[in-house]
């Protein structure tokens, strides 16, 4: 008995170091939250400050105080043919969940994010590794040729223009990973150097970088190395990549709100309001209202009304009533012969 289970033991181990330690960072989850992350902001990309930079774009990270923001910058490859897959914000059981960027030999899934600068949301397109060498497309790329001779110019065609910075939920980007996205997620793996880190923690401590605070402008949106948040080539965001609420709650038009005028919605067609004209009656015209001229009667002019005056039901006699008549004179009585008496 107790060799069996030190034999399942040791599988559980054998399994345990079988796995790829690169792959964990593809599934690695930092944290997640509820509340989705700020669009990307619009901002120009510093000059490259020498060969073998590899430019890691800027992104959204959450702290104590909501979101905040790490400026994109150039980052030297932590070894030769390696490449950056940028982390993203993905959608699952009801929350945001950050999964991690990592090194690797080729480009993995991002979440289909357009991080600008080669990264359109399906692979790199910035550059690429011959040799020891990284060659880098001037399309997209600030490059001084005067410094990095390994160079080429391609134009690329985007095929995402929206600036959303999470992927899947409502209003996401509609993405998923292809076969060579899950080839790269199998091969091995380089988490974000000691430099990348320390560029994020000084993100954090910077309460301009902060969304509650540049309402998604930050002040410094993108630098030329790693931790450098002054001084030359540091960049600030043009304008926020759109309107940030702070809430996963996209605005709908079409839902119920209250009309204080009535408490009513907002239907002038269908609803009842009260009239407060007079009557607790709806707006119709053609209604019934009570009569208050002469009784409570509806405004018919060809309904039957009594008549106070004398006559029968027909025709109405118009006559004065008797005691209003002046009594006639009595006969005079006859004379004698001759007329008198």
């Amino acid at each position: 008995m107790r060799n069996f289970r030190w034999f399942h033991l040791l599988l559980l181990a054998f399994v345990i170091l079988a796995i790829p330690a690169a792959s964990h960072a593809q599934v690695s989850v930092g944290i997640s939250v509820r509340i989705g992350p700020p669009p990307i902001p619009v901002y120009a990309q510093p000059i490259c400050p020498g060969p073998r930079y590899i430019w890691t774009p800027g992104y959204w990270a959450y702290g104590p105080d909501g979101y905040y923001w790490v400026p994109g910058t150039w980052v030297m490859a932590p070894e030769v043919g390696f490449l950056w897959t940028p982390g993203y914000w993905g959608w699952g059981d009801g929350f945001y969940v950050w999964h991690r960027g990592y090194w690797g030999p080729h480009i993995g899934f991002y979440g289909g994010i357009n991080y600008g600068f080669g990264y359109d949301g399906d692979g790199y397109e910035g550059g690429y590794w011959r040799g020891d060498h990284f060659f880098y497309n001037r399309s997209v790329n600030r490059i001084n040729i005067n410094i990095i001779h390994d160079t080429y110019n391609r134009r690329i065609v985007e095929r995402n223009f929206t600036r959303v910075s999470y992927n899947g939920g409502r209003g996401g980007i509609d993405a998923r990973p292809t076969r060579q996205d899950e080839m790269a997620a199998r091969e091995r793996h380089i988490d974000p150097t000691r430099e990348q880190i320390q560029h994020r923690d000084y993100a954090r401590g910077n309460r301009a970088q902060w969304a509650s605070v540049n309402h998604g402008r930050p002040a410094v949106a993108a630098t030329p190395r790693p931790g450098q948040f002054n001084g030359r080539g540091v960049v600030r965001a043009n304008r926020a990549g759109g309107p940030y609420r702070g809430y996963n709650q996209p605005s709908n038009r079409n839902t119920y709100r209250p009309n204080n005028r009535y408490n009513q919605p907002p239907n002038r067609g269908q609803q009842y309001r009260p009239n407060n004209r007079g009557y607790n009656q709806p707006p119709n015209r053609g209604a019934y209202r009570p009569n208050n001229r002469g009784g409570n009667q509806p405004p018919n002019r060809n309904v039957y009304r009594p008549q106070n005056r004398q006559g029968g039901p027909g025709r109405p006699n118009n006559a004065r009533p008797n005691q209003n008549r002046r009594k006639a004179p009595p006969p005079e009585k006859p004379h004698g012969p001759g007329g008198r008496r």
